[in-house]
């Protein structure tokens, strides 16, 4: 039978799904399988926890440089590596706990859900993504698009990669993208008269960012016929150009510093 994995525990010492398996369709009720949603509200609750704790991670490391000690590129993706990984376990934990789920019927539901439906528009794809992303910006790891044997060495195979006055170009067009959904978000909820300032506001205004975001930046990109995994082999070819290096730092904080105030607005 079909399944998209179970929230029973195995006690059997086999596999999630060698186990599973074995179970009658009628003994297990509804209730019982993980659902697309479920797993989409699971990968956007990480996303948004370790957006927050890399948000602390460059504050701290920020302070560090403005009183002078500089941190070579790679021993920064290194330490940023190390505390996700270890913030990544103690969220992931709490997040399962909460939605009663074990980790390796989530796993295998994800990639079902992924298997079973290729096309961008998959939700569970989009949730997923968004997540890889996130730990790739950070730690410099080709996960955006990982699957199980997946070789990533062909991830970026057959990409143009731009000139690095129009990656800079695009970046400014893409980032823009980004802060108008912001504001569109925010202008939306204001109209609802909502006050992003209330912390259950403002966090239900992150996680509809967080699933919406995406989508803006890949349009916006699309109006220029560049697509997203050719503007970040890009800017990834471009890594070691100063002069990109430092226009793409400033697109980022002056994005941080908007989006900030979209977020306090009243």
């Amino acid at each position: 039978m079909s399944l998209h994995g179970s929230k029973q525990q195995q006690a059997s010492g086999g596999s999630g799904a060698a186990a599973i398996t074995d179970i009658d369709d009628d003994l297990l009720e509804e209730g019982d399988y993980i659902t697309e949603d479920e797993v989409c509200k699971i990968f956007d609750r990480l996303f948004l926890e370790m957006q927050g704790a890399l948000a602390q991670l460059m504050q701290q490391i920020q302070q560090l440089q403005m009183q002078g000690q500089m941190i070579p590129e790679r021993q920064l993706k290194g330490i940023l590596k190390n505390e996700l990984e270890r913030t990544l376990t103690i969220k992931q934990t709490a997040i399962l706990d909460h939605f009663d789920i074990d980790y390796d019927c989530l796993e295998e539901a994800t990639w079902e859900f992924l298997e079973k439906d290729e096309s961008p528009n998959n939700k569970v794809r989009k949730a997923v993504e968004r997540f890889q992303k996130l730990w790739e910006n950070a730690t410099g790891e080709d996960v955006v698009g990982w699957r199980p044997g997946k070789d990533m060495s062909q991830k970026s195979a057959g990409a143009d990669v731009l000139s690095p006055e129009r990656t800079v170009e695009v970046a400014e067009i893409y980032f823009e993208a980004l802060t108008d959904n912001m504001r569109q978000l925010v202008n939306r909820y204001k109209a609802e008269g909502k006050n992003v300032n209330e912390p259950a506001v403002a966090q239900q205004l992150n996680m509809d960012f967080a699933r919406t975001a995406n989508d803006a930046g890949e349009a916006s990109l699309a109006g220029e016929d560049v697509t997203l995994s050719q503007f970040e082999s890009s800017v990834k070819a471009h890594s070691q150009n100063q002069a990109v290096a430092r226009a793409l730092a400033m697109l980022q904080h002056k994005q941080q510093r908007d989006l900030m105030a979209l977020g306090q607005s009243s």
